[in-house]
């Protein structure tokens, strides 16, 4: 337990890194998935269940928050961590990504963006400053800052307009967090530049002279493809200081994950593993399930006999075929907190693999239980 916030690297294994970062409310072990807390709740999982997966840290979302049920009701209320019982550390967006694929009639100038909620349509207002606002009023523990996030496919033109567009926010965000926020909160700045390394580069070089507490690679995941982002994140995690946490927003399959820690990465999140469960969909260290499937309707074994969770080892696959079938909610319940176990497992077998020297190895086992290139694409919605 810290007053403040750090980063400390505890090993290597090429370019995989162990480390922990401390917060006020409680160490990070990293490399780290951020179970996704959209709207103040891990979809379909209860948080007791979480903290048991081993999760230090869960993800909520500014945008749907200042939304419903607002800020500063939340703030009112107590702040996020009281409103949710989750007493560890969260990390919350900006809200830029969903402003970005959600809104409607959508107005971006310099000094933020207006536009219509895609819940009732009111008309809302977010800035640099706003979005630090909002952040704070929820009570994160760490913060991004504001930012634009560059659609896919974009010309080096528009990247490069986005991209500095973010920059000047970047700015704007780190002094209104300098002014408002507790200490022993922390802010990250986004690189963007689409799949350019030129325009990666300046974003990166930009925001390292701000001196950020950590540094988030945004702008992925957004349908490059797996390939074009490994190539953009083995140009630009080499671009961040080694001493500062590294976090790449969205991602994504364990094969994402396996790829992007190789590359230096630190931080994750992503709606897979509770979407997938609401579709019936489970994560194993064989691979991946799908319970909707006639071969599961006799089959008594567990999702996963190696697993210690509840979820995956006490119910059978012909009954949770069974539920899904029959439309009953339990079945959802039951794969969401399995996968958010799963990708704890695999986060918790990634740090030992570091600590131990032997990465290559997980990595090419877990390779061969996913063995898919397709990358997972950030959900417009980023709702678990």
């Amino acid at each position: 337990m810290t007053s403040a916030f750090s980063f400390k690297l505890l090993a290597t294994d090429g370019g995989a890194r162990l480390g922990e970062i401390g917060t006020p409310r409680g160490t990070i072990r990293t490399p780290a998935f951020m179970p996704v807390g959209t709207a103040a709740t891990v979809k379909a999982v209860f948080l007791d269940d979480v903290r048991r997966t081993g999760a230090d840290v869960i993800l909520g979302n500014t945008y749907h928050l200042m939304l419903r049920p607002g800020a500063e009701r939340v703030a009112r209320l107590g702040g996020l961590h009281r409103f949710m019982r989750w007493d560890g550390p969260i990390l919350t967006d900006s809200g830029g990504f969903q402003v970005m694929s959600l809104s409607q009639l959508r107005t971006v100038t310099e000094q933020g963006v207006s536009f219509r909620s895609h819940i009732d349509g009111a008309l809302y207002d977010l800035s640099p400053e706003r979005s630090i606002e909002v952040q704070n009023l929820l009570g994160a523990d760490i913060q991004m800052q504001f930012d634009e996030c560059t659609p896919f496919p974009a010309t080096f033109e528009e990247a490069a307009r986005s991209m500095e567009l973010s920059l000047r926010w970047g700015e704007r965000s780190l002094a209104a967090f300098r002014e408002r926020a507790p200490a022993g909160r922390a802010l990250f700045g986004i690189v963007q530049g689409s799949v350019y390394p030129e325009l990666r580069t300046q974003s990166a070089q930009a925001l390292v002279a701000m001196n950020f507490d950590g540094y988030s690679i945004g702008g992925l995941a957004v349908g490059e493809g797996q390939n074009a982002m490994f190539e953009t994140l083995s140009h630009t995690t080499p671009l961040l200081p080694e001493g500062k946490p590294r976090y790449l927003m969205g991602v994504g399959t364990p094969a994402d994950i396996i790829g992007a820690v190789e590359r230096g990465v630190d931080m994750f999140d992503c709606v897979m593993p509770t979407r997938s469960g609401r579709h019936g969909q489970a994560f194993t260290w064989s691979g991946k399930l799908n319970m909707r499937n006639a071969v599961h309707m006799e089959d008594m074994r567990p999702l996963d006999e190696t697993s210690e969770c509840p979820a995956a080892r006490d119910y059978s696959r012909a009954y949770i075929h069974h539920l899904l079938r029959a439309g009953e909610y339990l079945a959802p319940m039951i794969l969401s907190w399995a996968n958010t176990n799963f990708y704890q497992e695999l986060m918790a077998a990634i740090r030992q693999s570091i600590r131990e020297g032997n990465f290559a190895e997980l990595a090419a086992r877990v390779r061969g239980a996913y063995p898919s290139a397709e990358s997972h694409t950030h959900a417009a919605t980023s709702k678990g």
